[in-house]
């Protein structure tokens, strides 16, 4: 096997609460414009929280088809937006590329959410005969993966990954590994949620992860600030073109960066809180530049997972010190979910994408809403402005519930 090969990003897509597309998005997260506002999809008077990261002006019974995509829960439609565009950015083409050489491996943490809400209330009003025959294939987390292959006649290797937080990473760092021991030439990666509903709004907010700051959505996510007091949903979709360079080579296809490194560990010492330590994270980066085969004096931009709630924050904090050591204070540091919300498990995605355009573009995104430092937080947070940076390699890192802890390295093409 050719675990030597090198893989490169050849497209990305991108739809969130701050830009429909990947020009839109990548134009909102430099200008630090934040996309959160009250949510429009139910009624959340009576909501602890009652703002999120809401995707708007998507119209998707034009962009897909009514018919089609009645059969779809929402966070298909955002696989499949994000999906397409990538895939154009890339230039893919079946009648061009054998089919069986291209893959699709889109994480999601929760999957089907909305739906699995309409038709439990079919049932609890109505009976067992009123439940859709459609809820099971609409709800499956595996379904994006499947929803895009049958879309662009891909038949490739074709699965998700399911870990809550480190969902898109996971998805991101595996289909790299299934190009390097030559499974596939391309793969199309990324992650994709939609749980901006009654039943997963409550659920976090009842643990109290949730920002309350009803009264000013775009101030509500503030990583690292120490005023910071949840996180805020989001909702959407990013996905990667993941391709051997070889293969991108004989196309002639642009080549936005590199992807050169992925480490997964576990805490295995809480559900839902990181490790107080940020032991299981240092691990996961430490794996990530082991297999790129790179030194922590090359990395020169960090995406943190940053949600904004005070353990995660300060836990994470830790883990980029016991790493980086007193370098860690050198390395701009940024939480792009200030701007974008937390998508679950389409963090990892869009985060990676923001690694990749900043490695290529030489420019970090700020971590808006930074007013007031708190100690245990006392990097460079990237404050309020994006920042010129002679780039190298982009560090990515996102968390799950259940201790699941993913990185990702991105380097600059050359």
């Amino acid at each position: 096997m050719g675990l030597d090969k090198r893989v490169v990003i050849t497209g990305v897509g991108a739809i969130a609460s701050n830009g429909n597309n990947i020009e839109e998005f990548w134009n909102s997260l430099q200008n630090g414009v934040s996309g959160i506002g009250r949510i429009t999809a139910f009624d959340p008077s009576e909501y602890r929280c009652q703002i999120a990261g809401e995707v708007k002006g998507f119209d998707v019974d034009e962009y897909i088809g009514k018919k089609e995509a009645r059969g779809m829960d929402r966070f298909c439609h955002f696989a499949i937006k994000a999906s397409d565009e990538a895939v154009a950015m890339a230039g893919i083409s079946t009648d061009e590329i054998d089919p069986h050489r291209i893959g699709v491996l889109i994480g999601s943490g929760i999957g089907g959410l909305q739906t699995l809400e309409d038709e439990a209330r079919k049932l609890f009003e109505k009976g067992p005969k009123r439940v859709s025959p459609m809820l099971i294939p609409k709800m499956i987390g595996d379904m994006s993966s499947g929803l895009v292959s049958i879309r662009h006649g891909f038949r490739g290797p074709n699965y998700t990954a399911v870990s809550a937080c480190a969902s898109g990473t996971h998805a991101i760092g595996e289909a790299w590994w299934t190009i390097k021991r030559g499974d596939a030439d391309i793969m199309i990666t990324g992650g994709a949620e939609a749980a901006i509903t009654p039943v997963g709004i409550a659920g976090f907010a009842s643990m109290r992860a949730m920002s309350t700051r009803n009264d000013d959505p775009q101030a509500a996510s503030r990583p690292f600030d120490a005023d910071r007091n949840g996180f805020v949903m989001a909702e959407g979709s990013g996905v990667l073109v993941l391709e051997s360079l070889d293969s991108a080579l004989s196309r002639g296809a642009e080549i936005i960066a590199e992807f050169i490194g992925y480490g997964a560990t576990a805490d295995a010492s809480h559900i839902t809180a990181p490790a107080s330590d940020g032991s299981g994270a240092a691990r996961a980066i430490e794996m990530a530049m082991n297999h790129a085969g790179i030194s922590k004096d090359e990395v020169t931009y960090i995406n943190a997972h940053g949600t904004s709630t005070p353990l995660n924050d300060k836990f994470e904090t830790l883990a980029i010190k016991s790493v980086f050591g007193d370098r860690a204070y050198k390395i701009p540091v940024s939480s792009t979910k200030s701007m974008t919300g937390h998508s679950l498990g389409t963090a990892g995605a869009w985060e990676t994408i923001v690694c990749a355009l900043a490695a290529k573009n030489n420019v970090v995104p700020p971590t808006i809403n930074y007013t007031t430092p708190d100690p245990d937080c006392d990097l460079d947070y990237v404050p309020n402005e994006a920042r010129e940076v002679d780039m190298n390699v982009a560090l990515n890192i996102n968390l799950g519930f259940g201790g699941h802890n993913a990185t990702g390295l991105v380097k600059k093409f050359k």
